[in-house]
């Protein structure tokens, strides 16, 4: 009987178990001098995904800075040569010793708030192993996209959707299919604005250092935002948690 009792048990436990939700999408809070972001990570970039989430996970970006910034461009970071670097130093080069494939999608495009990865100029457009940037751009008109097509796209038309995108919130519509796009800021943009906006030095680089970390949301975390996010409560009962032991953290 109390070996039936114990199979039950088991079952009942394996069954309630595989029901957990599994958030999606991953989620990582970025914290800057200048404020918190929370970044989500796309699906469709899989490797770029796994790989950020990787050193986000490790400490890899705390206290790093954002060693190149452009108003009305982007705001670039994750050298890990710029964590102890002197004043003025030219910083842009360092990384983790690899590089991740390209994946270009014709639906992730460089609308304002996207997160990239910075590469060099190499043939494959690999994608550096830590460097990344978040997109702040400007907006533009018909006449300015279609003489961008023609000049920088190579006669590559930018689907109805994106340009409207781009005619609104804006972006950097050059960089596409150039530079990986692998997530956006969905709360916390002005936070971009403000790090876009600082005094630069001649390579680009903050006269004031702006610091980053990096705090992934946890399974559970990311579970309860999204359900939040569709006007649905959070979920933290006994049970959940109970749940939550036999499930990876994140």
């Amino acid at each position: 009987m109390k070996r039936i009792l114990s199979v039950l048990i088991l079952l009942l436990f394996h069954i309630f178990s595989s029901q957990a939700a599994v958030p999606p999408h991953k989620y990582v809070r970025l914290v800057t001098t200048q404020g918190e972001c929370l970044l989500k990570l796309y699906n469709e970039t899989p490797l770029h995904r796994n790989n950020f989430m990787k050193l986000v996970r490790q400490g890899y970006y705390k206290d790093l800075l954002f060693h190149r910034v452009i108003h009305n461009f982007m705001i670039q970071g994750g050298d890990p040569d710029s964590r102890y670097a002197a004043e003025r130093q030219h910083l842009g080069e360092g990384g983790p010793g690899y590089t991740i494939p390209a994946e270009f999608k014709d639906s992730l495009f460089h609308k304002k708030g996207v997160i990239a990865a910075a590469r060099d100029e190499n043939p494959e457009k690999a994608s550096s192993g830590s460097q990344f940037y978040i997109v702040q751009g400007r907006t533009f008109t018909d006449a300015g996209l279609d003489s961008l097509e023609q000049l920088r796209l190579g006669g590559r038309k930018i689907p109805a959707y994106q340009r409207q995108v781009y005619k609104t919130l804006g972006g950097t519509p050059h960089l596409d299919q150039n530079y990986t796009v692998f997530g956006e800021v969905i709360s916390g943009i002005d936070v971009v604005d403000r790090i876009a906006s600082v005094e630069t030095d001649r390579y680009d680089r903050p006269l004031q250092d702006q610091r980053m970390d990096m705090i992934p949301l946890t399974r559970r975390e990311a579970i309860n935002f999204e359900r939040e996010q569709a006007g649905l409560p959070p979920k933290s009962g006994i049970f959940i948690k109970f749940l939550d032991l036999f499930k990876p953290k994140y």
